[in-house]
């Protein structure tokens, strides 16, 4: 599959993006930028510090506007123009689901509550806007137990069923992690985006989040698009992989493409000669 191009929609695309670029004053964070993400499958924005991946998502789920560029997301038959719409129209119509580098769930909720709250929205429609809630009417509950179910499910995938009643805020940091993925699942995502959901991660935790991104890959269906630097996360478990360098796409592909690009080995080491092995064996996942 090529990359998006002059604003075409890639017949296996869930997302295209084309030309993205985003200016702050005199300083250009991303630099025309085009790239697709295909359906159920997994793709990796990788690059060093500084490259502009964060400024992507940022993009992407409308905490900025696009400088330039159309980020066009199509599922269940309509395509929605990204760069067009407020945040929580994204999340809602489009269905992309975000997570942080930065942990941001509701510590004082319990684990279970973290989940609910995520299904909010789904909620206030079946209780009326609270009006059917107060009444107990069969339809909300049916949908609380439906939704209480989702979060059950999600809890069991992540390994956390046990720990449903805990306030999310005394989670081991894995725990958190794995938490603030399965709260994006009970949104129901069409793309899941990860900013760095390995971070701070042990050898054990990292093999056990790329099984939870196969699963959600393979058995629900769902795109993933992650920025990480963990490069035995990325090349294990990765479809797709872009490369960025100060806010340009210097290379995409597949692991094996990327992990003997010239301009990738450029942009890590500042020199194109062949990768020591220290850091080759970290690029090929410490295999």
């Amino acid at each position: 599959m090529q990359d998006a191009a002059h604003g075409a929609l890639a017949p296996d695309a869930i997302l295209t993006v084309d030309h993205l670029t985003m200016r702050f004053g005199g300083l250009t964070a991303v630099d025309d930028v085009s790239f697709s993400v295909r359906d159920r499958s997994i793709t990796s924005i990788i690059g060093p510090n500084g490259a502009g991946k964060t400024t992507v998502f940022n993009c992407l789920t409308g905490f900025y506007k696009p400088t330039i560029g159309r980020l066009a997301l199509r599922h269940g038959g309509a395509v929605h123009l990204l760069e067009r719409m407020e945040g929580f129209r994204i999340c809602k119509e489009a269905r992309v689901a975000r997570t942080f580098q930065n942990i941001r769930l509701f510590g004082a909720m319990t684990v279970l509550e973290n989940l609910m709250v995520a299904q909010h929205n789904r909620l206030m429609v079946a209780s009326g806007f609270s009006l059917l809630g107060l009444f107990g009417a069969a339809s909300f509950r049916a949908a609380e137990r439906a939704a209480i179910d989702k979060a059950r499910f999600w809890l069991d995938r992540v390994g956390l069923t046990d720990r449903a009643d805990w306030e999310a805020g005394n989670l081991p940091y894995g725990d958190q992690r794995r938490l603030e993925i399965a709260r994006a699942m009970c949104t129901d995502p069409a793309l899941l985006c990860l900013d760095e959901p390995a971070a701070g991660l042990n050898p054990r935790e990292s093999a056990s989040l790329n099984d939870l991104l196969r699963t959600i890959r393979d058995s629900h269906g769902i795109a993933v698009l992650l920025i990480e630097h963990d490069m035995s996360v990325v090349m294990e478990i990765s479809d797709h992989i872009i490369v960025l360098d100060y806010g340009r796409k210097i290379a995409s592909g597949s692991p094996e493409n990327v992990r003997n690009d010239p301009a990738v080995i450029r942009a890590y080491l500042g020199e194109e000669e062949a990768l020591p092995p220290e850091i080759a064996a970290d690029l090929e996942g410490g295999r």
